[in-house]
């Protein structure tokens, strides 16, 4: 039993450091390292932002007044990073499950159902954003002094990146079965 563990935990590992976009183009690589630095810069702020307020509070009895507004206001672009990647990458959750017991026939529909979907669901989000953005955005933020459009701007950008990622993941799926048609009707 000992040794399955170990074989477990190896092949785990040896896919977390595998590099999630091995099979992709160059441009893709290059688009998912920068939004990658990005959202690296912004958790390596909130870190460095929350150890240094914590470390003058406890040690020195000072308190930067403008750090956790900083920390909260930094928090949705790194989470729209990791929705872009994710999507971009094929790792968001879904259930595949379920899509494996629809028959054969039927999965490239619910797919591109699934994908058209997401993609107006995104937008719509977006777009909500959006307005949001441009009806409080302009409100500037207490310490920081930042208007707080920038934060909620990461909504929009990350929503339509998103967006954009699955309808090239669309259209990849729809080449790629356009050109397993035409492949199987010249054997025919």
């Amino acid at each position: 039993m000992k040794d399955l563990s170990e074989k477990i935990d190896a092949a785990n590992r040896k896919m977390e450091l595998l590099d999630p976009d091995e099979s992709a183009g160059l441009a893709d690589k290059c688009v998912n390292r920068v939004v990658e630095a990005v959202g690296v810069s912004v958790l390596v702020m909130i870190v460095v932002v929350i150890f240094a307020n914590a470390f003058s509070r406890y040690v020195l009895n000072y308190s930067f007044s403008w750090a956790e507004e900083l920390v909260q206001m930094s928090m949705p672009w790194l989470a729209m990073t990791g929705v872009f990647l994710s999507v971009r990458r094929g790792t968001m959750i879904k259930i595949d499950f379920f899509f494996e017991k629809i028959p054969l026939r039927y999965q490239p529909i619910i797919a591109y159902f699934g994908y058209s979907l997401n993609i107006l669901i995104l937008l719509s989000m977006a777009i909500v954003s959006l307005e949001f953005v441009f009806l409080f955005g302009g409100d500037e933020a207490l310490y920081v002094s930042v208007p707080t459009g920038f934060s909620t701007s990461a909504l929009v950008w990350g929503m339509v990146g998103a967006a954009m990622a699955y309808f090239a993941e669309f259209f990849r799926v729809w080449k790629l079965r356009n050109s397993e048609k035409m492949c199987g009707g010249a054997k025919k």
